[in-house]
C-alpha cells in the first residue's frame, strides 16, 4: 500500500484503486475508493456544509511476525477525527477506533494482510470491484467482520417484524412500502451512512457485514462515533440536514380516502366535519381526479371550479393537497412533448413502458432539471395557482410495473446505478419551486424516500400495507427503524390501506388500535381503499375522473357511533397535545431527533430497552404501548426506572419493572414520564 497525506486526507493505493479517508462533520470520517482516475462529483446524501476540522493524520510503521517467524516491519496509516481513528494497514484494511477502542474492521481473509491468522487460504478481500460486462462501472462488494452481541437499527422502512436488523438481508431498492435509507446505528456506539443510492443489497450477517452496489463508479461511506443514538443522529443530520419547520395548522387530523371523485363530495365531507365540531387541517384529494396519467390537472366534468372549492376550504382553516403520480399515460397531452425531449425514463430493452396500471406509461426521468422545470409548470398552472397548498406524490419510487432496475435509465446513467434516490430527486420538482415562493412551509406527501429526504419536507407514509394486526406490528418497526434513518416525519394509512370488508367487526377493531397509534405518531392521517367495491363509477368512460372505482366512505363517523365516540375521544388527545408536539417538531428540526423513538433512544443505558420493540416514546414524554393483537384487552409494559403516571388512570408508579396494564378497546396504554 502507497500512503499520500494530501489536503487533510489521508490517500492510499493499490492495485489500481485509489483509497481517501478524510475528517466529515463532528467525529466523522468519509471513506471514498475508486478504480479510476477521478472522484465522481458527487456527494449525493452528504449535501451540508460542515465546519472544517484538522485531521490528525499519520504513516507509521509497525512490526509483523512473518510466516517463517522472522519479524518484519510493514506500513500503516491513520485519520483521526475527534473520537473516531481509522486506521489502514498494508494490504488497505480499514479498522475504526472509538475513543481507542475498536468498534469496525473490514473483513479480510487472505494472504496479505491478514489481521488474525485464520482462514487465509480463502482468498477473501475486503473491497471487491467486478467491472461490468459491456459497461464502465462496476460491481462492489465491501465486507466487515461481524461484531459479536452487535445490535443494528435504522434503514429506512422494511415489510417486516424485526426492529433490530442484525441477521437481517436487506434489499437496497425502492418498492411500494419499502423505503431504503442506507444509515444504520449501532448499539456499539457507531452510525454508518452507505453513501451510494446504487440498487444492491446489504447483510448484517452473524459471520460477516456485506453491502453491494450492483452498479458504482465509487465506494462511499460515512462514519461517526458517539455515546448513543441521540448524538449519533445528531452527528448524521449535521452532514445530512434536517427537516426544516412543520407548520401549526397540519398538526391535527388529516383526513383522506381512496377516492373522493368530485369537488362536491370533498365540500360536503369538510361541511359534515364542520358540523360535528372537528377541525380538520388537510384534506386529500387522491388520484384519478385527472383525465388521464399525466395531464397533471382536475377533470372539469366533476371538478368544475376547482379555485372556489380551495377557497371555501380555506375559509373553513382546512388546507388541501393533491394527488400527483409521476406516470405519463401515451394518451396524456404531455406525454409526445415530453418523450421527444428526453424527459421520460429510458428503457434499455423492448417497449417504452415502465408502468402499466390504468394505462400504457412512462415514468418521468426527475433526474433531468428540464423534467423538473417542466412538470413544475404544468403543476403550478393547474393546482398550485388555485391555492391547492400541498402535493401529494404517490408512486414515488417509483413503482415499476417490473422492478426490473437493469432495464431503465435516467439523465443521471443506468437505474442500477442510482435508482435509490429517484424519490428525492421527485419531490424536489416540487420543493426546489415552493420554497422559493414564501407561501409557508413546504410540506408534500411521499411513498418513499432515501437519505437526505428529511430536508426536502417531505412526509413519508408506510405505503399500501394489508389491514392486518401483523401489518400494524410491522409499521411500528418500520416508523421506528425510519426514524434512526433520520426521517423523523412518517405516518401511515389508518387501518392500513387494503380493507376486503369495513363492516367485519375484526377490521373494525383493527382501525380503533391503529388509529389510537396514530394518535401518538408524526401525522393523524385517514386513509385506505375500503370494499367492498360495490359503488358504482359515475360514468361509462374508460378515462377521466369519473370511471375509477371508489372505496367505502371513511370518515370518523363512518364506523358505528362507538367507534366514533372512541375516535373522537381520542382526535381531543391529540389536539390536546398540540403543543407537546409543536415542541416535538422543533426538536427534529433542531438535532435530528424523530417523534416516535424507540426505547433505548431515551434510555441507552437500560439493557431491556434494547430489546423491547412492541412499545416505544413519544418525545421524551410519553410512553407507549399500543394494542398490536386482535381482541387483546390487557398487555405488558415494561417501565424504565423513574417516576410515571397512567395517563388513562392517573395513578403513580415506579419504574424499573414490567406492569401488567388493562387495555379495553377505548384504552391505549400510556404512562407519562416525570
Amino acid at each position: 500500500m502507497i500512503f499520500e497525506i494530501g489536503n487533510n486526507a489521508l490517500i492510499a493505493k493499490k492495485a489500481g484503486e485509489t483509497l481517501r479517508i478524510e475528517p466529515w462533520g463532528t467525529d466523522a470520517l468519509r471513506v471514498r475508493a475508486t478504480m479510476y482516475e477521478k472522484w465522481t462529483d458527487h456527494d449525493w446524501a452528504l449535501t451540508e456544509n460542515v465546519p472544517e476540522t484538522k485531521a490528525e493524520i499519520e504513516v507509521f510503521e509497525r512490526d509483523r511476525r512473518e510466516g517463517d517467524g522472522t519479524m518484519g516491519k510493514r506500513q500503516y496509516a491513520s485519520v483521526t477525527n475527534g473520537r473516531i481513528r481509522a486506521e489502514v494497514n498494508f494490504a488497505g484494511v480499514i479498522s475504526f477506533f472509538r475513543d481507542g477502542k475498536l468498534i469496525l474492521r473490514e473483513y479480510y481473509r487472505s494472504y496479505d494482510g491478514t489481521i488474525v491468522p485464520r482462514s487465509r487460504c480463502l482468498k477473501i478481500i475486503n473491497r471487491e470491484w467486478k467491472g461490468n460486462i459491456g459497461g464502465s462501472e462496476y460491481t462492489l462488494n465491501v465486507k466487515f467482520d461481524a461484531n459479536e452481541g452487535e445490535k443494528i437499527y435504522g434503514m429506512g422502512q422494511y415489510q417486516q417484524p424485526y426492529l433490530d436488523l442484525k441477521g437481517n438481508m436487506l434489499e437496497l431498492a425502492q418498492r411500494n412500502s419499502q423505503i431504503s435509507v442506507p444509515f444504520m446505528v449501532s448499539s456499539l456506539g457507531y452510525g454508518l451512512l452507505w453513501n451510494n443510492p446504487a440498487v444492491g443489497s446489504v447483510a448484517f450477517a452473524k459471520n460477516y457485514t456485506e453491502w453491494i452496489a450492483r452498479s458504482t463508479r465509487q465506494m462511499d461511506y460515512w462514519i461517526t462515533a458517539a455515546d448513543g443514538p441521540k448524538q449519533i443522529l445528531k452527528n448524521y443530520t449535521d452532514v445530512t440536514g434536517r427537516a426544516p419547520a412543520f407548520p401549526e395548522d397540519r398538526m391535527g387530523l388529516w383526513q383522506c380516502k381512496l377516492r373522493y371523485r368530485t369537488q362536491d363530495e370533498v365540500l360536503s365531507v369538510a361541511r359534515q366535519y364542520r358540523k360535528e365540531g372537528i377541525k380538520i387541517d388537510q384534506i386529500v384529494i387522491d388520484f384519478f381526479h385527472w383525465t388521464v396519467q399525466g395531464d397533471w390537472k382536475f377533470d372539469r366534468k366533476y371538478w368544475p371550479d376547482p379555485k372556489a372549492m380551495v377557497d371555501e376550504l380555506h375559509e373553513m382553516g382546512i388546507k388541501v393537497i393533491v394527488s400527483v403520480w409521476p406516470s405519463v399515460d401515451r394518451k396524456s397531452e404531455n406525454f409526445y412533448p415530453m418523450m421527444e425531449r428526453g424527459l421520460l425514463i429510458r428503457t434499455e430493452r423492448g417497449a417504452a413502458q415502465t408502468y402499466d396500471y390504468q394505462g400504457d406509461c412512462v415514468e418521468i426521468d426527475p433526474f433531468n432539471p428540464e423534467t423538473r422545470k417542466y412538470v413544475w409548470e404544468v403543476c403550478k398552472k393547474n393546482y398550485y395557482d388555485f391555492g391547492i397548498d400541498a402535493f401529494w406524490l404517490d408512486n414515488s419510487e417509483p413503482d415499476y410495473g417490473v422492478y426490473d432496475f437493469e432495464n431503465y435509465r435516467y439523465y443521471e446513467g443506468p437505474a442500477l446505478s442510482c435508482s435509490n434516490i429517484y424519490p428525492q430527486m421527485y419531490s424536489r420538482v416540487f420543493w426546489d419551486e415552493m420554497s422559493k415562493l414564501d407561501n409557508g412551509p413546504v410540506v408534500n406527501l411521499l411513498r418513499c424516500a432515501w437519505a437526505g429526504s428529511q430536508k426536502y419536507g417531505n412526509v413519508v407514509w408506510s405505503g399500501d400495507v394489508p389491514s392486518t394486526f401483523e401489518s400494524l406490528q410491522e409499521q411500528l418497526q418500520a416508523g421506528l427503524n425510519m426514524g434512526l434513518a433520520g426521517i423523523p416525519w412518517w405516518t401511515t394509512d389508518i387501518g392500513g390501506f387494503m380493507t376486503d370488508d369495513v363492516n367485519d367487526p375484526d377490521f373494525r377493531q383493527l382501525l380503533i388500535r391503529w388509529y389510537q397509534f396514530a394518535v401518538y405518531s408524526a401525522v393523524l392521517r385517514m386513509h385506505g381503499d375500503r370494499g367492498p367495491y360495490n359503488i358504482p363509477p359515475l360514468d361509462d368512460r374508460d378515462w377521466g375522473g369519473g370511471y375509477l372505482h371508489t372505496g367505502q366512505p371513511n370518515e370518523l363517523w363512518s364506523y358505528g357511533e362507538e367507534n366514533y365516540r372512541i375516535m373522537r375521544k381520542y382526535y381531543d388527545v391529540r389536539i390536546a397535545m398540540h403543543d407537546y408536539i409543536a415542541e416535538l417538531y422543533r426538536q427534529a428540526s433542531e438535532d435530528g431527533s424523530p417523534l416516535i423513538r424507540t426505547m433505548f433512544y431515551e434510555f441507552p443505558d437500560d439493557a431491556k430497552c434494547w430489546e423491547l420493540q412492541d412499545q416505544y416514546m413519544f418525545g421524551g414524554r410519553y410512553l407507549v404501548a399500543p394494542v398490536l393483537h386482535l381482541n387483546e384487552f390487557e398487555r405488558d409494559v415494561y417501565l424504565p426506572a423513574g417516576e410515571w403516571t397512567d395517563v388513562n388512570t392517573g395513578k403513580t408508579v415506579q419504574g424499573g419493572c414490567t406492569l401488567r396494564v388493562q387495555a379495553p378497546i377505548d384504552v391505549i396504554p400510556v404512562f407519562e414520564r416525570k
